[in-house]
């Protein structure tokens, strides 16, 4: 009983702060998210339980000049395997965009309530904090009259300190996740100033709300299907919504597909309603190269009329796992999410 009643009162106390900090969607996001959550939820920090190291490289628009760029790599595990109740990671990811750069390094923990005999099922928590660098380069840009004194064509930069707050449920065929990332963006309006130089840039970045929900069936012995589905919100943009299904094959090989587009859950003023709601959509497959190794691929194509000016979007991913028990728990209950 004491066990609920701590979990409802860090629940509430969860979802106040949630609503006291949810305030231009322009946050990174990896169509193969859902093989790995991190990036997304720091409450996902030890969800596989051996030590997790995972890389993925994203080029968007390809063929189309100044096209975004994505690096990431993270790094998680349990602090102890005894109890699993402590995960603790970290994560960098590098982010271009024409002359525009931003550089993140965060580092993540998450407490994991068992709540469950055979533990298949977990409430977790998670926090994390770190920098970004936000950078311009005036200097790759082409300019109309490069005699006008409002150009500024130096580098400029600066750092600032930001935080994420995350809850995640799992049990053996359902997971729902709730997180906040930018949680500092509420400072200077969310707007973000480089002075280094004579000339003063900015950048708006706002807080982004991510609500994930999924599950697993099992179709046969050797065919289960992970629907699921992600509603990203930052309360100034167009809501966007991802709808996914993928399916494991022989316990080696997902394959599956994705598809986002906006979506309008209520009017918001600094969205027009003749703003066009067209989509993207993905196909992606991960394999299990070895018991330690896993490899993942998509490709992304959007629907609207930039498609006619790019070839789409391409995106490849590792993961490692180091020293893996395969003890008879792991096996009852494996990681599918």
């Amino acid at each position: 009983m004491k066990l609920k009643i701590f979990i409802s009162n860090v629940f509430i106390g969860f979802m106040l702060i949630i609503a006291s900090v949810v305030h231009a969607q322009q946050n990174v996001q990896f169509s193969q998210y859902v093989f790995n959550s991190l990036s997304l939820n720091p409450a996902y920090t030890g969800y596989k339980e051996d030590l997790y190291l995972n890389a993925v490289y994203r080029k968007q628009y390809v063929s189309f000049p100044g096209s975004p760029s994505t690096a990431a790599v993270s790094l998680d595990g349990l602090l102890s395997k005894d109890k699993k109740s402590v995960g603790i990671g970290g994560h960098l990811t590098v982010d271009n965009l024409g002359p525009q750069q931003t550089v993140s390094l965060f580092g993540t923990y998450s407490y994991r309530i068992r709540l469950n005999e055979d533990d298949t099922k977990r409430l977790c928590f998670g926090i994390a904090g770190g920098i970004n660098q936000y950078s311009l380069d005036g200097s790759v840009l082409q300019y109309v009259d490069a005699n006008d004194p409002s150009i500024n064509s130096a580098q400029q930069s600066v750092i600032k300190p930001d935080a994420q707050l995350g809850a995640f449920y799992y049990g053996s065929n359902f997971y729902a996740g709730l997180s906040v990332l930018n949680l500092f963006s509420l400072y200077n309006n969310g707007s973000i100033y480089l002075n280094n130089t004579n000339v003063s840039s900015s950048e708006d970045i706002t807080s982004h709300l991510y609500l994930t929900v999924g599950g697993l069936v099992n179709m046969s012995e050797n065919v289960k299907l992970k629907p699921s589905i992600m509603l990203k919100e930052d309360f100034h943009g167009p809501s966007s919504l991802d709808l996914n299904l993928l399916a494991l094959l022989s316990e080696k090989l997902w394959v599956g597909a994705s598809y986002r587009s906006a979506v309008t859950l209520w009017n918001k003023k600094a969205v027009s309603s003749s703003l066009s709601k067209s989509g993207a959509a993905a196909i992606m497959a991960e394999i299990f190269a070895t018991e330690r190794l896993r490899i993942g691929y998509s490709y992304d194509f959007i629907t609207s009329g930039l498609s006619n000016y790019q070839a789409g979007s391409h995106e490849i991913s590792v993961g490692l796992l180091f020293n893996r028990n395969l003890d008879a728990e792991r096996i009852k209950s494996p990681r599918y999410f």
